[in-house]
């Protein structure tokens, strides 16, 4: 599989559950990503190792700071060689054009994150975002584009309508998403898998459902089989 479509969320305290992990899992069939708790507790010498085994590493730590700051950081994971970063939307415009200069277009995808998947209209309304989280997202991601980002972090359920107005270059990358007969957890606007490929997404972020499962190497081809069936239907 020459891009997976699965980006497995190592969401371990420790460097060493994640290496565990990873030792069973191969670089063909999913790229990883290393979010805040992992990065505070194992820093850049575990993305370089995640780099070292071959894997393609998705730095989620959703810089959101002053404009030279943010580029600085974005600058420096670049360094690093990560496959993709993101950084946050309600950073603004001159926040996110200052990442985009600092990270040329090639280099490291650069995605920004619109709205959390934890949060609903009356998470929106109690901050002074008005609208439904659809509208926000929307706003949000245009801005993203505006400002040369590489794509956005959306939900799934969000993924036809910014498809439909981004186009088929804007990168879509979706967390939320869970087997059918998986619980929620925290999270309030999920996806299957099949319906986020149907609605237009090109990457899922997985993590439970991979990193708790008894047979996590079995779950990721099972979920591969299921995204690969999507495609083969839509050709």
């Amino acid at each position: 599989m020459s891009d997976p479509r699965i980006i497995v969320a190592l969401d371990f305290p420790i460097a060493k559950q994640a290496l565990e992990l990873t030792a069973k899992l191969d670089p063909r069939w999913c790229r990883v990503k290393v979010g805040k708790e992992l990065f505070t507790a194992a820093g850049p010498q575990l993305v370089e190792k995640l780099m070292g085994k071959g894997f393609d590493v998705f730095l989620d730590l959703k810089f959101h700071d002053i404009p030279n700051t943010v580029a600085n950081a974005c600058k420096a994971a670049a360094g690093l060689g990560v496959w993709m970063m993101n950084i946050h939307a309600l950073g603004g415009r001159r926040m996110l054009s200052a990442a985009r200069e600092a990270v040329p277009i090639g280099l490291s995808k650069l995605i920004a994150v619109t709205l959390l998947t934890s949060m609903e209209r009356s998470d929106l309304n109690e901050i002074g975002l008005n609208g439904d989280p659809q509208d926000v997202v929307q706003r949000l991601a245009l801005l993203a584009r505006d400002c040369g980002m590489d794509g956005v972090v959306c939900s799934a359920l969000e993924a036809p309508s910014l498809r439909k107005m981004m186009g088929r270059d804007f990168c879509l990358v979706t967390p939320g998403i869970r087997p059918v007969d998986a619980s929620l957890n925290e999270q309030k606007r999920v996806s299957t898998p099949r319906q986020a490929i149907e609605n237009g997404a090109d990457y899922l972020v997985i993590g439970r459902p991979v990193t708790q499962a008894r047979d996590p190497v079995s779950m990721l081809w099972r979920l591969n089989e299921e995204i690969e069936g999507t495609r083969r239907n839509e050709e």
